[in-house]
């Protein structure tokens, strides 16, 4: 397990602020528009994988270094934008922060989850317009897109469509060694870790499958098993008999989290 030191960004001439928890492994310090990264350091054998959870409220992005069948945590924030009034602003602000964001983790393939169909047109509107800009500065800087339902991301990540934020956020800590103390204020930031994740996931599980070795497992580690056909316990339900405690409470502070689109 590794700790990754929590930082609040605050942008005063953007007017946004930036809530941010990058790890302490093999990384070297950087900048990323007003934030300061640790820019990721790998071989030609790693890859990297973003993934981004739309929002014109709250904008959550995670990081992720494949290497293998072996995934770890670079990083991973939340662009709170509450105090943008203006909905065109908020939108510009998304687009050069994704912008930023590539520039320093020079990700290999986006991850974003895709639009759920709700009750509420303006929310469907909103977190539509985030995502079409956050795939046009994908695109903008040559990255290829990978869009997931939140039901595949869910299903993918606890063996739940529908799983809550919480559910997930908690599965994630496990595969990824992440420590409470690195958990943000808002789950937002998990979500577009899971998006990832999921990415990593269903793109080694294709990989798997064509070569013929059978059916792809991964455990949680972090990293795929070896043994073909042997699957580790991923389950909800495993989780909560072995956790009741923080079932329905955020994994850190063991309290209701905070979703705002």
């Amino acid at each position: 397990m590794y700790l990754c030191r929590l930082m609040k960004e605050i942008s005063e001439d953007k007017g946004h602020t930036e809530y941010i928890a990058p790890s302490g492994r093999g990384e070297h310090s950087g900048t990323s528009g007003s934030s300061t990264f640790n820019v990721v350091k790998r071989s030609k054998a790693e890859r990297i994988i973003m993934g981004i959870d739309p929002g014109t409220n709250l904008l959550g992005y995670g990081v992720l270094k494949v290497c293998g069948k072996k995934a770890e945590m670079v990083a991973m924030g939340v662009i709170d934008l509450r105090k943008v009034k203006d909905v065109y602003l908020k939108l510009g602000r998304i687009y050069e922060r994704i912008n930023s964001l590539i520039a320093s983790f020079l990700p290999d393939e986006l991850s974003i989850e895709s639009q759920f169909y709700g009750n509420n047109p303006q929310s469907m509107l909103k977190l539509g317009r985030a995502q079409g800009v956050a795939i046009a500065a994908a695109i903008n800087k040559d990255v290829p897109i990978h869009e997931y339902a939140p039901l595949k991301i869910k299903m993918a990540i606890t063996g739940n469509g529908r799983a809550s934020k919480e559910q997930v956020a908690a599965m994630l800590q496990r595969y990824l060694c992440i420590s409470n103390d690195t958990l943000l204020p808002y789950l937002d930031a998990t979500d577009a870790l899971a998006a990832a994740y999921c990415h990593f996931i269903e793109s080694y599980c294709k990989v798997y499958e064509a070569s013929g070795t059978g059916r792809s497992t991964f455990t949680v580690s972090g990293s795929l098993s070896d043994t073909p056909g042997i699957r580790h316990s991923t389950k909800w339900s495993d989780f909560v008999k072995n956790n009741p405690e923080r079932v329905g409470l955020h994994p850190a502070t063991n309290k209701k989290a905070k979703c705002t689109i």
